[in-house]
């Protein structure tokens, strides 16, 4: 039997068009079946958004899939390492000498198999314990050492410290590109007009400002907040979800480092404010921070001021771009012949960078379930269910760094109202006041985040999870107190040995 063609035409450039393009070219082992045909249609007018982007650990995998060098990925997209996200003042609001922070590293907390040290940490005086970042991993003392996760000399991708990193996403998407037209996609620069429909309501083809039309088997958007195929022809309506995350504007710009060797932070720094929270992220050459904000709460000039506060006197007001999203998902990502990746499919709010990895999921997804032949919508329906429920597994974990706050401003009082948090997420935080979150509260194939981080985000907030009542079901004392300081020993010795941010990425970058 002949294999069957499929043409797949993917709509929008960016990070989500060109690893949608480049992710199926591989998987799809593009090069090898010329029954199989990918086009990317990309407009030479719309730019990209690029203020800095933070990405997840699962883009090691991708870029490793993709056949990728990764010192040739740090120097051409300006990454750097990113080992997890500080946060700053957002259990209460900064005062006279007194400011609270806490950090969610990528380290999964150390146990063995005889001893999980959560209990034994939540057991300890809470006026004199070590934050519990600090105490179950060393990455926390890495960080904040401002050391790099590896050495120059280990393997691509690999290092002895979970990481992802941050990148230009110009830079990104340009070096995504040069990599899917390698592996045999096309690539076409013309604007989209509209989308021409079969009488079943599927699309028949699309056409340019040209004149010229192009018509595939399956459609991937990747027009980012345009959704001109899903949205604007396709009709699937956006499933919002500001009732329960209230952000919904953004302020951001790029600022200059003060000198060419400036230590860089390898971790995201999320400040909390009035009315949302600030983003800085450190890249190669500078640094991108936002001011994420609900517009409800606040308007673009306190936003703007609140960003001007934070930068100090490099701050250009001429330099910010505010940028405006609705947090949702498409009620259907995949419609007919056609399915959405990125902004197109939905986007949440900036928040612990999950804009990237619900792409490396979706994409992943569709390789996965890639209709060879037969009808181009049987993945459809799981695609669906399983893109949806990852949404809202995102918005659960989250609010959980909202709801929890102290502060006494209107937009932190409104996040922790019982009526704006899920209704999974108030039950598990009822049952995670007798006993801390674990594996078989998620399942893991619809989750971006693991029950670690979940604790990492509670205890950071300092949530109590009173396990005093079964004291006694946890006699293990000596010998975590022996784990907890052999933790603290090999931290130390991590952030001597490991080299500093800078000259890891400075010495990657040359060696490329």
């Amino acid at each position: 039997m002949d294999s069957v063609s499929r043409n797949i035409l993917v709509v929008g450039g960016g990070t989500a068009g060109w690893l949608s393009a480049a992710y199926l070219a591989k998987a799809l082992a593009l090069q090898d079946n010329p029954h199989l045909k990918i086009t990317l249609l990309e407009s030479p007018d719309i730019g990209i958004i690029g203020v800095g982007e933070g990405t997840f650990p699962t883009i090691r995998e991708t870029l490793r899939f993709l056949d990728i060098d990764e010192r040739k990925f740090i120097r051409q997209s300006s990454a750097t390492f990113k080992q997890g996200i500080l946060f700053n003042d957002w259990l209460h609001a900064p005062q006279p000498g007194k400011r609270h922070h806490f950090f969610h590293p990528f380290e999964a907390p150390f146990y063995s198999e005889e001893t999980s040290l959560v209990p034994y940490w939540l057991l300890q005086e809470s006026n004199s314990r070590p934050s519990f970042a600090e105490a179950v991993t060393i990455q926390d003392r890495v960080a904040g050492a401002k050391r790099g996760p590896k050495r120059p000399g280990e393997p691509d991708f690999d290092g002895p410290l979970n990481y992802a990193y941050h990148v230009d996403a110009h830079s990104l998407a340009r070096l995504l590109a040069e990599r899917a037209q390698e592996l045999g996609v096309v690539h076409i620069s013309g604007e989209l007009e509209h989308a021409e429909l079969t009488d079943d309501g599927a699309i028949d083809r699309v056409v340019l400002k040209d004149g010229s039309e192009l018509n595939a088997d399956l459609y991937i958007d990747c027009s980012g907040f345009r959704a001109e195929l899903i949205g604007r022809a396709l009709g699937s309506p956006l499933e919002s979800v500001s009732d329960r995350l209230f952000t919904n504007r953004a302020a951001a710009c790029k600022i200059p480092y003060s000198t060419p060797n400036a230590p860089i932070e390898s971790y995201t720094l999320a400040t909390a404010h009035e009315g949302g929270w600030t983003w800085d992220i450190g890249l190669a050459g500078s640094r991108g921070i936002g001011c994420v904000y609900s517009g409800d709460h606040i308007d673009d000039d306190r936003a703007v001021a609140i960003l001007g506060d934070y930068i100090g006197p490099q701050f250009i007001e001429a330099n910010v771009r505010i940028l405006a999203f609705e947090p949702g998902y498409r009620q259907k990502q995949w419609v007919r012949n056609c399915v959405s990746v990125g902004l197109s499919a939905g986007f949440v709010e900036p928040l612990e960078a999950t804009g990237l990895v619900l792409i490396e999921a979706a994409v992943g997804m569709i390789a996965e379930l890639f209709p060879h032949y037969g009808p181009v919508d049987a993945p459809a329906r799981r695609f669906n269910q399983l893109m949806s429920a990852r949404f809202e597994n995102i918005v659960k974990f989250l609010k959980l760094h909202y709801c929890l706050s102290k502060r006494e401003e209107p937009f932190w009082r409104e996040n922790a109202d019982p009526a704006t948090i899920p209704e999974e997420l108030r039950e598990l935080l009822a049952q995670w006041r007798y006993r801390p979150p674990g594996r078989f509260d998620f399942i893991l194939d619809v989750e971006s985040f693991a029950f670690f981080n979940y604790q990492y985000i509670l205890y950071g907030m300092e949530f109590q999870t009173d396990l005093s009542a079964g004291r006694s079901d946890f006699p293990k004392v000596a010998a975590a107190q022996r784990l907890f300081e052999r933790i603290q020993a090999f931290g130390e010795k991590a952030a001597r040995d490991l080299p500093s941010h800078r000259d890891l990425v400075s010495e990657l970058t040359e060696a490329a």
